[in-house]
Parts: C-alpha cells; sequence; structure tokens
C-alpha cells in the first residue's frame, strides 16, 4: 500500500490527486473503522490511517474518510481553540483548495468562502497566487497550504496574499520544510526536473525550506507566531490525532493599525 500511494502522488498531477483520492478515500473508509485514531475534521474515528508520501512514506498520515493529513488536523485543532475561525463572521481565501477543509468549510454558515487556484478545476477562481485577482483588504483568512514551494518568486506571492487580506486578519501558508536546514536552498538556475527533485525532494519544486521560513514572511509584511502546537497539546493527543510531533505551524497576522487622535 505505501508503495502504490507513493507512486500515485508522485505522478499524478496535483490538480487530479484531490478527486482520485476523494473516489479511493471513500470506499478504504469502510475497511478503516475502528476507535484508535480519530479526525478532528469529521468527527470519525478509525483503526488506523492510511501511509502518505511522494518521496518518502510516512506511516498513519492520511485519513481514509476526510483525506486530511497530519498538517491538517493540526491546524483544525489550533484554529478551534486559538482563533475566530466558527465563532465570527469571516471572508475566507482558500488557494489550492484541499479537499478535506472544502467540504467543511463550505457548510459553515459563519464562512463566505472562496476558491482559487491556477490550474485545479475544484476552484471557483483562476488564479496566480503571486497576481491575484482581488482587491485589496477583501479577505479576513486565508488558506494557502503547501504552494509556495512552487511558485517562481514566493515572496512575491506572500505580499500578495498580504495585500488581500483585512487588517487583523491572519494567515496559513504551510510548506514542506527541512529542520535541518538553516537557510532555505534555492537556485533560480536549476530547470531540470530530475535536479530539482535531487535538490528539492519534488520535480515541480523551486526550493526546499529551512528554518529561515518565518523569517521570509516577516519579510512580506507579516507578524508570524511560530508555534510548537503539538506540545501545547500533548502526547496523547498527538497520537489520538496521528499527527506529526514537533510541527510548527506558522501562523501569519496582518496587525492592525491605528491612527493616533490630534486631539489630547
Amino acid at each position: 500500500m505505501q508503495k502504490i500511494i507513493s507512486l500515485v502522488t508522485r505522478k499524478v498531477p496535483r490538480k487530479y490527486l484531490n478527486g482520485l483520492n476523494f473516489l479511493a478515500g471513500h470506499v478504504l473508509a469502510l475497511f478503516y473503522r475502528g476507535d484508535k485514531y480519530e479526525c478532528p475534521i469529521e468527527g470519525k474515528t478509525y483503526r488506523k490511517f492510511l501511509p502518505y508520501g511522494r518521496m518518502k512514506s510516512r506511516p498513519n498520515a492520511l485519513c481514509p474518510g476526510s483525506l486530511s493529513l497530519e498538517r491538517h488536523r493540526l491546524q483544525w485543532l489550533f484554529m478551534k481553540n486559538e482563533t475566530n475561525f466558527f465563532t465570527e463572521n469571516l471572508r475566507l481565501l482558500h488557494i489550492a483548495p484541499e479537499m478535506c477543509f472544502m467540504r467543511v468549510f463550505k457548510k459553515l454558515d459563519n464562512i463566505n468562502y472562496v476558491t482559487a487556484d491556477l490550474d485545479s478545476p475544484l476552484a471557483d477562481v483562476k488564479a496566480d497566487v503571486m497576481d491575484l485577482p482581488f482587491d485589496g483588504t477583501s479577505f479576513d483568512v486565508v488558506f494557502c497550504n503547501h504552494v509556495m514551494e512552487h511558485v517562481d518568486d514566493d515572496i512575491k506571492a506572500m505580499k500578495e496574499i498580504y495585500r488581500v487580506l483585512k487588517p487583523g486578519g491572519w494567515a496559513f501558508m504551510q510548506v514542506p520544510l527541512d529542520p535541518e536546514l538553516e537557510h532555505t536552498l534555492e537556485d533560480p538556475g536549476v530547470t531540470d526536473p530530475a535536479e530539482r527533485e535531487r535538490l528539492y525532494d519534488q520535480s515541480d519544486h523551486m526550493r526546499k525550506y529551512g528554518r529561515d521560513y518565518g523569517d521570509r514572511l516577516r519579510k512580506a509584511g507579516f507578524s508570524v507566531t511560530e508555534a510548537d502546537y503539538t506540545t501545547d497539546l500533548g502526547p496523547e493527543k498527538v497520537e489520538r490525532y496521528a499527527l506529526m510531533s514537533g510541527e510548527i505551524l506558522y501562523f501569519c497576522e496582518k496587525k492592525s493599525t491605528t491612527k493616533r487622535s490630534n486631539q489630547e
């Protein structure tokens, strides 16, 4: 199973992968029902999750029902416990929309939900993240997971997300990251897909992010909290929700600016 999933995720284009996973997941979910692990997004339990990974398969990573991965489940728990996502009326932009979130977000009465992508047939709006077709300060929240490693100019894309966020708004922009790297590895001169896969772990990646990723987000204007939220949750919940221990969440805020009154 691990070899099959690894092959599919490496060879099938991302724009088709969500749909393929959705069909396969519904079948597999019936065989994986149990009570050891829980997906907080859909609220269902399983005896185990599926392995997942393009280059190196991770065991117990993919929920067969919701199609959530470790990062999605961690983001959900953080949103539920630490943000206004479920309590206030918000306009949400979801770039490169993930199926595990799409089905839930569309049903939330407090969320005005807009999806965008350059290629995906699932998205409402065809859009390049480096040149978003939205007015400034249009959204309260932006999701843009595992996208920045694919774009030519990631800082430009981050600045575009900052532009369309309202003051006081926030964003998630998770990326695959190598914690052993102090600085992000990138070279625009590397164009050969095989060499990109060797250097960056995937043929369509433009870079491999290191521990300086938060600084790149700050360069775009964001106030960034690098949250080791699995530590806050504790080992029992990390095990229950099949999270990746030590994964850092990059919670990016566009701080409100308040003008001082001329009258004292």
